[in-house]
Parts: structure tokens; C-alpha cells; sequence
């Protein structure tokens, strides 16, 4: 879980940036593995099953360890006033209101990712024990750099910001830092394809590696109104850190493009491929960004109020034990991050229910944009998913408390039940997006 205000926000609802609840969405089908007979939903070998079950119950344990971890390390580090030494490190240092508030928060995210990095080394271990990333440790670390670099630069603009509003309007400050963070994570969402994943990843247009793709795409695109031409398509070298597939929309307005992994052309069809496309185009089609800003904008507000109250009460309550002064000690941010923490892992089950829900809309949207371009959109839809799942380790078995408390999508189980099973354009039927 990150430590700072600004990227909290934006991880928090990390599901809802490019996804949202559908008031019209498809009532819910009841999935049958045997719905139909003709179309096997997703099962794995007995090999890769138990590797699928090993990977499950660490990964959940990880999960869930690694928020608990995230919010008591901040409470070890109050109850024993690390805060207010990092802050008068700071205040010692400069007189400069601008460096104490950059380096507090240096040295604060610099003692948090050491506190965090034995989890995220177990994290990467597992990945190349489990054969999900073949990412070398050189790189990794690189990349551990790379996004600390930018941690520190949002989060210390974060930090002034949410400072000068505090002394601003002392009783009032989580509704006016509740804009300009909304603001930011619209702006985010905006550079993140231009300036931030080509920090990561290598990106090249789609049109000179496979321009029979890009062809395959298009008719695809030509399905619904959204217009993105092959300027706009890029594919994204994952095989040098991932061996799961993918393919994407992201951006928007003139940042908006599609991305390809090359392991996606390397181990699925061109056929699955469109599949997979479908769904993500469905997000766009479908507005889930913007409407999943609008959703994540009201629980950030209703959080940042409650938030408020939590923290007025700690802070009268254990401001002098963790020796803070006021709302306006630098050493504060911490007791922010910790009822952000919490009110976080708190409202995870709704944000990944808004998030489940509207993934099942795209993926009805998906299925219907393949008619007339694929022979049999279900039995592509039960391969692809075949693919997805098979390559990703994932788990067959339901597992009901952890879907609906950590899940962003439905279980891959049944998104492909779903898809063997729906046939809009059968007798007696009718799609939800399409009319032909």
C-alpha cells in the first residue's frame, strides 16, 4: 500500500480509473460450468491446478498481510514518534518551508519503502518462482527506483498543497484538498500513457510490428463510436518482465491510444486478441471512466470527511504521546496516511464491487462487438479466457469472502461461463449495446 496522500488516492481506486458501475448493466446471468455442453468453461490440468491453488492462498495472504503490515507500521512508527523526529530533522536542516516540507517527506517514504521492501521482494520472488515474470532483479530494483523518484516529486507537491490548505481553512480543509486531488488524478490518468509507462516499458506503434493486427482492431474499433486511429496503437515489449497477455485502452482525450502486449501476439490468436480488445473498448464506449471518476470522487469525499473527524480525535487524544503539535505539524501527515489507510482497506469490498460490476458490462458489451466479425464469439470468448487464466495461474475454485472483498473482476471462471452461455442474437433473445 503506498504512503502518501496524493498516490493512496490514486491507488485506492486504482479499479475505478478506467472503470465504473453501469446503470444499465446486463442482469446478472446464474453461470452453469455446464450451461452449455459444446463450450467447457475455464478448468486447469492437475499440474498447473496445484499451482494455481498454491499461488491463490499466498497471494491472498500476501494481500491481506500487506495491508495489516501497511497500516501498523504506521502505527509503530507514531507510538514511538518517529514522525516528529523526521520532522525536526527537517526543521533543523532549512528554514525554507518548501525544503522542510520536501525533505520530511523524502525521509519519511524513504524509512517506509524499507519497512515495505522485504513484501515487495517476497512479491517479485514469487512472480519468478511461479514463472509470471522473468523480470531480472537489476531491473526491478531500477524500476523500484524510478517510481520512488516519482512518488517523492507528487507526493511532496501533495504535502504542500494539503498543508497550505490546512492553514487556510483549518475546519474545512478535506473538502478543499478534495479538488485539487480529484484534479490530479484526472491529469494523471491524462499523462500516465505520454510520460509516466514509457518510464517502464518500451512502447512502439502497433502498424510497424503487425500491421494485419492493426487491420483486425480497426474493424473492431469500427463496431462502436470510438474513433482511434493506427497512430494511436502501440505494442508494448511486456515479454522482457511478464508472460501474462493483455491488451488495453488508455488515456483520454488526445493521450487516449490502444496497447498490445507482445506476449498477447505470441500466445493468443488474432482472434482472441479482438476479444480481448472488445472488452476494453467496452470501458470506453461505455463512459466508465468519466463515470468512475464521478463514483470514486464521492467516496474519496465521504472519506476525506470522515477521515477529518478520525484524525481531530487522534490527534486530541494522542497528540501529545506521538508529539504533535497541531493539524499543521509536518509529523501529522502520518496520522492522515494512517486513517487513509485504513478507511482504504476498509472500503476495498465497494470499490471492488463498483469494479466487478462494471467489468461484466464491458465484457457483455465485448461479446456482442464481435458479432459479424468473429464466426463463433463464444467459443473464442471460453479460449480466451482459457488463455488468460492458464498463463496468469488462476484459480478454478470459488473462493466467495476473497472475490468479493479483493476481486476487481469477476473470477475468471465465471467471466468464462458468461461467455460460453451468452447469445444476444439467439431466437427469443436481444443484445444490450447492438442492434445488428
Amino acid at each position: 500500500m503506498r504512503r502518501c496522500i496524493l498516490l493512496l488516492l490514486l491507488l485506492a481506486f486504482a479499479p475505478l480509473s478506467q472503470s465504473t458501475l453501469n446503470a444499465q448493466t446486463a442482469t446478472p446471468v446464474v453461470v452453469d460450468r455446464q450451461a452449455d455442453p459444446g463450450h467447457a468453461a475455464y478448468t486447469l490440468p492437475p499440474e498447473k491446478m496445484k499451482l494455481a491453488v498454491g499461488l491463490f492462498r499466498t497471494r491472498t495472504l500476501l494481500h491481506f498481510a500487506g495491508a495489516g503490515w501497511g497500516i501498523l507500521q504506521l502505527v509503530l512508527l507514531l507510538a514511538f514518534a518517529v514522525p516528529a523526529r523526521l520532522r525536526d530533522l527537517a526543521l533543523r536542516a532549512t528554514q525554507s518551508r518548501w525544503g522542510q516540507g520536501f525533505l520530511f517527506t523524502l525521509l519519511l517514504l524513504l524509512l517506509l519503502t524499507v519497512l515495505d521492501l522485504p513484501l515487495g521482494i517476497y512479491g517479485h520472488h514469487l512472480g519468478l518462482a511461479y514463472g509470471l515474470s522473468v523480470q531480472g532483479w537489476a531491473s526491478w530494483f531500477a524500476d523500484l527506483a524510478k517510481g520512488f523518484g516519482i512518488e517523492w516529486g507528487s507526493t511532496g507537491l501533495a504535502v504542500m498543497l494539503l498543508f497550505w490548505v490546512i492553514r487556510k481553512s483549518p475546519r474545512h480543509w478535506w473538502f478543499w484538498f478534495w479538488i485539487p486531488a480529484m484534479l490530479a488524478v484526472i491529469f494523471g490518468v491524462f499523462i500516465s500513457p505520454v510520460l509516466i509507462d514509457p518510464l517502464f516499458d518500451h512502447f512502439e506503434l502497433l502498424s510497424a510490428h503487425d500491421p494485419t493486427l492493426v487491420a483486425r482492431l480497426e474493424q473492431v474499433v469500427a463496431r462502436g463510436p470510438l474513433h482511434i486511429p493506427p497512430d494511436r496503437m502501440f505494442l508494448m515489449r511486456a515479454s522482457a518482465k511478464y508472460t501474462g497477455l493483455n491488451a488495453y485502452v488508455t488515456g483520454i482525450g488526445p493521450s487516449k491510444r490502444v496497447v498490445v502486449w507482445d506476449t498477447s501476439i505470441a500466445k493468443g490468436t488474432p482472434e482472441e486478441i479482438q476479444f480481448i480488445f472488445g472488452h476494453e473498448m467496452g470501458h470506453y464506449v461505455l463512459n466508465h471512466i468519466y463515470l468512475g471518476l464521478l463514483f470514486a470522487g464521492a467516496l474519496v469525499l465521504a472519506g476525506f470527511w470522515v477521515g477529518f473527524h478520525i484524525v481531530q480525535w487522534l490527534l486530541r487524544t494522542y497528540g501529545a504521546r506521538w508529539q504533535l503539535e497541531s493539524q499543521n505539524d509536518w509529523a501529522a501527515l502520518v496520522v492522515f496516511m494512517l486513517v487513509l489507510s485504513a478507511l482504504t482497506f476498509v472500503t476495498e469490498p465497494i470499490a471492488n464491487g463498483f469494479s466487478r460490476w462494471e467489468e461484466h458490462a464491458a465484457d457483455v458489451y465485448g461479446q456482442e462487438a464481435m458479432h459479424g466479425i468473429l464466426a463463433d464469439p463464444q467459443a473464442v470468448g471460453v479460449r480466451s479466457f482459457q488463455v488468460l487464466g492458464e498463463n496468469s495461474l488462476e484459480d478454478p475454485r470459488r473462493h466467495p469472502f476473497v472475490e468479493w472483498w479483493s476481486y476487481s473482476h469477476p473470477a475468471i471462471w465465471e467471466r468464462s461461463a458468461f461467455a460460453a452461455s451468452y447469445n444476444p442474437w439467439a431466437p427469443g433473445q436481444k443484445p444490450k449495446y447492438f442492434t445488428h
